[in-house]
C-alpha cells in the first residue's frame, strides 16, 4: 500500500478579506476532491487572507498510480488563473517503510 500527499503554498489574487479568501479556496478544494477523488483541506495560513496552504492525500495500491494522481492535482492547481502557486511539495511512502 502506498500513501502519498502533496502540499501547496498558494498566493491568492485580488483578495481583500478572509471571506473573499473562502470564496476562492472552497471551490478549489471541492474541484480537486470531485475531479481526483483525493482527501483535500486547507492546512495552513488560516488567518492570512492572501496566502493559503492546501494539502491533498491519497492511498493507492501502486506507486505509479499515486504519482500520476498527485502530478495531475499539481497541474490542475498550477493552471488555476485566480491563484499563484508558489511551491508544491510531494511525498510518498510505502506501508512497509
Amino acid at each position: 500500500m502506498w500513501i502519498g500527499w502533496i502540499e501547496f503554498d498558494i498566493l491568492l489574487g485580488d483578495v481583500q478579506s478572509l471571506k473573499e479568501k473562502r470564496s476562492v479556496i472552497r471551490p478549489l478544494l471541492a474541484d480537486i476532491k470531485r475531479r481526483y477523488d483525493v482527501s483535500v483541506a486547507e492546512v495552513g495560513d488560516h488567518d492570512q487572507y492572501r496566502r493559503s496552504q492546501v494539502g491533498a492525500g491519497l492511498v493507492a495500491a501502486d506507486r505509479a498510480h499515486l504519482v500520476e494522481v498527485l502530478d495531475a492535482v499539481e497541474r490542475f492547481v498550477a493552471g488555476r488563473p485566480e491563484i499563484e502557486l508558489l511551491s508544491a511539495r510531494q511525498r510518498d511512502h510505502h506501508s512497509e517503510d
